[in-house]
């Protein structure tokens, strides 16, 4: 297997110099497929330059499908398949989070949020359509990204993850719903344990492609929280041990099921140790140290967890936070960027202020390429707007503020990185508007886009 460093060189030869140290900045995209024959991203698809990730991946020119196993990291079959209405929402949404929504958007949302049918539409729509708009965020104004396509989540599940879990639990556990009551916790952590090990095996590689291809960050806007784990260790205990888990026993082995997720998938960020993970916070409005989400509260020297806010203003009422496992926030409501076919639409979650962070560490790498993922993540959070009502939401307690940002990395050339920080925020102020945020309307629980979850979809 290639070195990090003789992979890294390989890249900086193969795409070039451009500049003084300019170099093209790998970044990917960990998430449902991304379009990288959008007008907007075509000239920034990473291209492979040798045979970097082995013969395991054969033709894995911009990236790989992790969920079939294929080079197709988008399926264009699905492009014109959605009907006007899936657009519509997210329409409507603009308009209640504007205040200009009339009485008949908001009859309209209220109904289709009521259709089952549409809802799963929806949720096939947002998976076709996510990768690609979390890709536009990471790769906006950023001239020397080149994106790689990590499809991790199919845009269309035939076969929940829970149900395969209990088809390789059955042979293990027939015998035990025959046994009775006492049994039931020591069977339960056990195939809780089994699962946790299975997510661990399915993220791994996708850690050990990111390292060996050579990525400078990736960003993760996907997630499992305890909801999730409930509901699976409720299914678990109903089919395979016959057992009514009460709430109590839900929360339980939900949080014991969303920490062994944590313990065992920390190996998704270790196996690429050089690769900078921006992760999203999560959708649910939880404090993560008490509701833990995975892989947001894997902290290690290469993550970094983000929160979404409205603009510079508040932060978003859907958004996770945590003084302990969430570091930064950034903006993530109503946010434009590419969705497949060469087309843009606003949406807003976590999953949009995630790529924000990401593409903030790629320019910042791309301004100083000699920085560690450390000094990156320093870098970061100690040039943010500072906002009150951030103190005790995350570590840093603002919001990224690139100009400074940047000029903290451009004057790291010189100085230490603490020198530049504190130069950079005596030069530059605190943003005052930003193009790419729309404006909210004060008391509108917004609806975003869903997290995708590589367990239970």
């Amino acid at each position: 297997m290639k070195s990090q460093k003789s992979i890294r060189t390989i890249l900086f030869l193969s795409f070039a110099l451009l500049g003084k140290y300019s170099w093209a900045v790998p970044i990917g995209i960990v998430d449902s497929g991304t379009d990288l024959r959008h007008p907007d991203l075509v000239a920034k698809a990473w291209t492979n330059p040798g045979n970097l990730a082995g013969d395991s991946f054969k033709d894995d020119t911009h990236g790989w499908n992790f969920a079939e196993n294929s080079n197709e990291i988008i399926d264009y079959s699905y492009l014109g398949k959605f009907s006007p209405d899936t657009t519509k929402f997210f329409q409507v949404q603009l308009k209640l989070l504007h205040g200009t929504a009339t009485e008949e958007d908001k009859q309209w949302m209220k109904d289709k949020k009521k259709d089952e049918n549409f809802i799963k539409e929806l949720e096939k729509f947002g998976n076709f359509v996510h990768g690609t708009h979390v890709a536009g965020i990471s790769a906006r104004s950023a001239d020397h990204a080149q994106i790689l396509a990590a499809k991790i989540i199919p845009t269309e599940v035939k076969t929940p993850a829970v149900e395969l879990l209990m088809e390789s639990f059955w042979d293990h556990f027939s015998l035990v719903r025959l046994i009775g009551d006492s049994f039931t916790d020591t069977a339960l952590n056990f195939m809780l344990d089994m699962a946790a090990d299975q997510q661990s095996k399915t993220l791994t590689p996708v850690g050990t492609y990111l390292n060996t291809t050579g990525m400078a960050a990736a960003n993760c806007s996907f997630g499992t929280n305890v909801d999730q784990a409930k509901r699976v260790a409720k299914i678990l205990a109903k089919k395979l041990l016959s057992k009514d888990l009460t709430e109590a026993e839900q929360e339980k082995y939900g949080k014991l099921f969303i920490n062994k997720i944590i313990e065992k998938g920390a190996s998704f960020v270790t196996s690429a140790a050089k690769t900078l993970f921006v992760i999203a916070a999560g959708n649910d409005g939880t404090d993560n140290d008490q509701l833990p989400t995975f892989p947001a509260n894997l902290k290690y020297d290469n993550t970094i967890s983000v929160a979404a806010t409205r603009g510079y203003d508040k932060l978003a009422s859907f958004s996770n936070y945590g003084i302990k496992m969430v570091e930064i926030a950034a903006p993530g409501v109503g946010i434009i960027s590419d969705i497949p076919g060469g087309d843009t639409m606003p949406l807003s979650g976590t999953s949009q202020a995630a790529p924000f962070i990401t593409n903030l560490a790629g320019r910042i790498l791309d301004a100083n390429p000699k920085l560690t993922l450390p000094e990156v993540k320093q870098i970061l959070m100690q040039t943010v707007d500072k906002k009150d009502f951030l103190v005790g939401k995350v570590v840093a307690e603002g919001i990224a503020n690139p100009d400074r940002a940047l000029r903290a990395a451009n004057l790291s050339e010189q100085l230490g990185v603490a020198s530049a920080v504190e130069q950079a925020k005596r030069e530059v102020g605190d943003v005052k508007t930003l193009l790419s945020v729309i404006p909210t309307a004060d008391g509108y629980d917004g609806e975003p886009i869903p997290l995708p979850s590589t367990l239970l979809m």
